[in-house]
């Protein structure tokens, strides 16, 4: 079976496109982000090929672009489309997979649907991207609530910013999850320095057991 992660975060913005770029690297993946919103500048997508010197082929198309950078529900309405959760499916594909969703875990797909639902039916193993700042605790440990509630298997956790032992620490315990690294802050964030990065925060080999 095709090695395959969904990314997620607890909030919009922490670094997971980064994540998903050297993970998708260190895996020789695919990637996938099935609704992009907002068109202006680099697209997820487009971040993810050049961070991660992923080839053309293996970037799979969005399922919807909007133009309006909001939360897909809000994007959808304001652009005229519709999207349908249903139709949602992860690709197949030959090389791993890595899919990455919008901003947080409870994001609105739809006015009734949110993104945690379609993971829920995906039963992909998530990966949950954390930020390491001030807040991340409760934020972490509700993100982590709302992908169990679900029954949605949790692969591990991400932190992504300067160390903070005792907050990961906390989170790691209280959350019961597994710690899969620490993204730290990279200045310059070129190809090379989030590989290396990559390779000095992450056992490559953790993701490609692909065992919870």
């Amino acid at each position: 079976m095709t090695l395959r992660f969904v990314v997620t975060g607890t909030d919009t913005n922490i670094g997971k496109t980064v994540f998903s770029a050297a993970l998708a690297d260190a895996l020789g993946a695919a990637y996938w982000k099935p609704v992009q919103s907002g068109l202006e500048g680099e697209t997820d997508s487009e971040a993810v090929q050049r961070l991660g010197r992923i080839p053309p082929e293996r970037i799979v198309p969005e399922a919807w672009r909007l133009k309006t950078p909001a939360s897909p529900h809000l994007a959808a309405r304001i652009d005229n489309v519709r999207i349908d959760p249903e139709a949602l499916s992860p690709p197949s594909t030959e090389s791993p997979l890595v899919i990455e969703g919008a901003g947080g875990v409870l994001v609105p797909l739809t006015e009734s649907e949110v993104f945690a639902d379609v993971f829920a039916r995906w039963q992909m193993p998530v990966v949950l991207c954390a930020r390491t700042g001030l807040g991340t605790i409760n934020h972490t440990l509700l993100s982590l609530e709302a992908l169990r509630h679900r029954s949605i298997p949790v692969f591990g956790l991400v932190f992504i910013g300067d160390e903070q032992t005792d907050t990961q620490q906390i989170i790691a315990k209280l959350g019961n999850v597994n710690c899969l690294g620490r993204l730290p802050r990279i200045d310059p964030l070129t190809p090379d320095t989030l590989r290396q990065a990559f390779q000095d925060q992450f056992d490559i080999s953790c993701f490609q057991k692909g065992i919870l």
